[in-house]
């Protein structure tokens, strides 16, 4: 599958639970960072060619290193 073939956005989460994502577009996402018991949000655009692979990792290769997830449950951590 190619990035281009991909109906944005799509959610991910790294398999710790720490991190939960919502990628926009190929050079956005927002993330989520689960530190004790306080969250942080943040938007990225990714404009650096590392941050863009960083991208393109959790849209397509993503197995190793995160879960995919459904959009109700971003907001469900998101409250």
């Amino acid at each position: 599958m190619k990035l281009e073939d991909i109906h944005f956005p799509v959610y991910r989460k790294y398999k710790n639970n720490k991190s939960y994502f919502k990628i926009i577009h190929p050079r956005l996402f927002e993330e989520i960072q689960i530190i004790g018991s306080k969250k942080v949000v943040k938007q990225i655009e990714a404009r650096l060619f590392p941050e863009v692979l960083f991208i393109q990792d959790l849209v397509l290769n993503f197995g190793e290193m995160a879960d995919e997830i459904q959009e109700v449950d971003y907001l469900r951590i998101k409250e």
